[in-house]
């Protein structure tokens, strides 16, 4: 069985990057690039449909001073993709982002209803396949602040110092970004059933898998300001949600804040330097390692993990994956010190010095080769 061609228009987006670099890690996936550009150029439209077996289609507008401009916009890109499909006789299982906002009295729900109208009228017509995937409020890594969510706003916020303003403290229904994906994941390879919208065309409502009042994801954030970016305190991750919001903090502390020094407590035996404190499970370990030599060279997509050099001399270097921009971080052993590795940032460690490094490692579960959760790509 051949690859499955999979297209994501709008996959420079929040739930579109996080999708691609999820599927660019399955060997039994090929993945057909978009550019925002192709909207506005028929050929290269019609030969991204062309090329794909599955279009996950989230490319939308939600933001606009004028609701006309939102609604218009919406529908022009649902319309653009059926008429490159008919154009080209092409028949691909399409996937469509809508929103709880279907329902609701406004333009930008107005764009997903009739949008979802618009590709089961041409499922119909075609017998090619579509569904509907209706989503509700998403947070994780790399949302932006003021724009996709309250949880990237707080983040953002709770990490630089300033202090979040809470407007109405109700209840948010969310869904963690990796289990969104799941879900697009399991709908483009069959797994997921939805309920049956017309001929051809099916409907899956996620519901949210947390609902959290707004004061209290504050209050956790704060908890992993305090504990965790001050102390050095990771928290107990077994809770889901918590384990979720704790990943999602992580990735917008700033650059600035690493390398955090330790405390050395020395006396005539020697010194002691407490490593971690954790709230959690996990597996500590160490190395040593020969001048001139790298270790690592690899990201994880859920485990949080310390590098804390005690001896020698490292270089320790970071790029979010999907990036070129490279992190570079110099320890010294004489002024033990540690950085943590965000999620889907590829890390290495590299001896500089002239004598044995030793690096002491902590990563919050023991190592599965079942389920290493451990993926190799340079960071340079």
């Amino acid at each position: 069985m051949g690859k499955q061609k999979i297209g994501i228009t709008g996959q420079a987006g929040f739930v579109g990057n996080h999708l691609y670099t999820t599927l660019s890690l399955r060997e039994d996936v090929e993945l057909v690039p978009f550019e925002r550009n192709f909207f506005n150029d028929k050929s290269a439209l019609e030969q991204f449909v062309t090329n794909c077996d599955t279009i996950v289609h989230l490319a939308a507008m939600n933001r606009h001073e004028d609701p006309n401009v939102i609604y218009n916009a919406n529908i022009g890109l649902v319309q653009e993709l059926i008429d490159a499909c008919i154009h080209t006789g092409s028949k691909p299982h399409i996937i469509f982002s809508s929103s709880s906002q279907e329902s609701k009295d406004n333009l930008y729900g107005k764009s997903k209803k009739e949008g979802k109208e618009k590709f089961m009228e041409w499922a119909k017509d075609s017998g090619a396949k579509f569904t509907s995937l209706t989503i509700p409020n998403v947070f994780g890594p790399f949302g932006k602040p003021n724009y996709n969510s309250v949880v990237a706003t707080f983040c953002h916020k709770v990490s630089r110092n300033e202090k979040p303003t809470i407007l109405n403290d109700g209840e948010v229904g969310l869904i963690y970004i990796n289990d969104l994906v799941k879900i697009f994941i399991d709908t483009i390879f069959g797994e997921q059933k939805g309920e049956v919208l017309g001929q051809n065309s099916f409907g899956v409502d996620i519901q949210p898998n947390h609902l959290v009042k707004v004061s209290t994801i504050l209050g956790l954030l704060n908890k992993f300001k305090s504990d965790y970016m001050e102390k050095g305190i990771f928290p107990n991750l077994e809770d889901h949600f918590e384990k979720s919001l704790f990943n999602t903090f992580r990735c917008y502390i700033p650059e600035s804040h690493y390398p955090v020094k330790f405390t050395k407590h020395t006396d005539p035996r020697g010194s002691f330097v407490e490593i971690a404190r954790t709230q959690t499970s996990g597996q500590f370990s160490f190395s040593t390692t020969v001048p001139g030599i790298t270790r690592g060279n690899h990201f994880h997509t859920r485990k949080a993990e310390r590098f804390a050099v005690i001896q020698g001399k490292a270089r320790i270097q970071l790029r979010k994956i999907g990036t070129n921009e490279v992190i570079n971080y110099e320890l010294d052993g004489t002024e033990p010190a540690y950085v943590d590795m965000p999620i889907w940032y590829t890390h290495n460690i590299t001896n500089v010095g002239d004598g044995e490094l030793i690096t002491l490692f902590w990563i919050n579960e023991p190592y599965d080769p079942e389920d290493a959760d451990t993926y190799f790509e340079n960071v340079e």
